[in-house]
């Protein structure tokens, strides 16, 4: 047994120096996630920090003005052109310079002084659009609050109607970044985990070295345990790089247990590198093994939360995510980073995990032995 675990320490440390003594691979393990992380912070957001747009005021009255300073003084909204007439609305948004239109059409303060409602259009370029229905939202917000505003201020008694107050749990101004940063810490290590993994074979087998490893002592699960162990250690430090860039970097707040977090990652790596070692057994160059890894990851993440909720999907697909790792860790890490969720709620993922980790590994030792006599 001692001389068992030597052999495979001695193995997990050729692998980590393979990794480790070449500066494309450092750059590609520990640079690429944080660069990772932090474009998808900034640019991967459903928030609106600034809409262009143009205006076309046909009233021209001081409800009219009062209205669009409204709009302008909320800093999401930023004022391109003032238009003249309906004729020139196509142009800015048609060569993408403006994301709305607003028209505020004639008689806009008569009506509301007569109680009656008034009219504003609202024309989005529907080519983006999560833009154009948050921007419409917005815009929507933002005149009815004028609108009771108006009415108090020049005494006339607003109709009856329903105040709405939202709240919103875990990300009170509902920022992307809370949702998206806790989830690249399962879709970034899986990629990067699922590659190393894939491509550790193939790259023995181009270098000349796969045969030189069959004639030592080692046996067919030491060989597949030195391959695992060192892409399952980089996951954790890529991991580790993701969490600090989330709470040093962005500022999200981490709710949960840090002992959770990293007991859900060491089985939801279990899992991957079960997948990335079937995928290696099957290779026979590293080309093979990239192409494999890609195949493979794409379904993943579409069909993982990550940017489309699993409950909007068709309901044969919902169930396919099931056999999808990426899916219990992005589910967990959200859980445990914005919840502070503990074992008894976290212990779906956890088992859904254990069951894919017990199928894959086994198939991927079945697979690596068959190869390997």
């Amino acid at each position: 047994m001692r001389g068992s675990a030597h052999r495979v320490l001695a193995l997990v440390r050729k692998e980590l120096l393979a990794i480790l003594k070449d500066t494309r691979s450092r750059i590609t393990v520990f640079v690429t996630p944080i660069l990772q992380c932090l474009i998808f912070g900034y640019a991967a957001s459903y928030d609106l920090d600034r809409v262009p747009y143009v205006l076309l005021d046909l009233d021209h009255s001081g409800a009219s003005r009062a209205l669009v300073a409204a709009i302008d003084s909320t800093g999401t909204f930023e004022r391109v052109a003032t238009l003249r007439n309906a004729s020139e609305i196509a142009a800015p948004i048609g060569e993408k310079r403006a994301a709305l239109a607003l028209v505020i059409e004639r008689d806009f303060e008569r009506e509301l002084t007569a109680a009656r409602t008034a009219k504003l259009q609202v024309i989005a370029d529907g080519r983006n659009t999560n833009t154009a229905g948050t921007a419409q939202g917005y815009i929507g917000e933002i005149a009815a609050d004028f609108v009771r505003k108006w009415r108090s201020e020049n005494a006339h008694a607003a109709p009856p109607g329903v105040r709405v107050i939202t709240r919103a749990w875990y990300n009170p101004n509902l920022e992307t970044r809370w949702n998206m940063i806790p989830s690249l810490i399962g879709t970034i290590t899986m990629m990067m985990t699922m590659l190393l993994t894939a491509m550790s074979v193939a790259r023995e087998r181009e270098a000349g070295t796969f045969e030189q490893l069959l004639v030592t002592p080692y046996r067919p699960y030491e060989i597949m345990v030195g391959k695992a162990l060192p892409s399952m250690l980089v996951g954790l430090a890529q991991a580790t790089s993701i969490l600090l860039v989330a709470q040093l970097w962005f500022r999200i707040p981490f709710a949960g247990s840090y002992f959770m977090l990293y007991l859900g990652l060491i089985e939801f790596l279990a899992a991957s590198v079960g997948i990335g070692l079937f995928i290696s057994s099957i290779s026979k160059n590293m080309q093979q093994a990239m192409i494999g890894s890609v195949i493979v990851l794409m379904p993943f993440m579409l069909m993982s939360g990550l940017t489309t909720p699993i409950m909007t999907m068709p309901e044969g697909l919902q169930h396919l995510t099931l056999l999808n790792p990426l899916r219990y860790a992005i589910s967990m890490t959200r859980q445990i980073y914005l919840e502070g969720a503990g074992l008894g709620q976290l212990l779906p993922e956890m088992l859904g995990l254990l069951v894919i980790a017990a199928i894959t590994l086994p198939i991927a030792a079945w697979m690596f032995r068959h190869r390997l006599v």
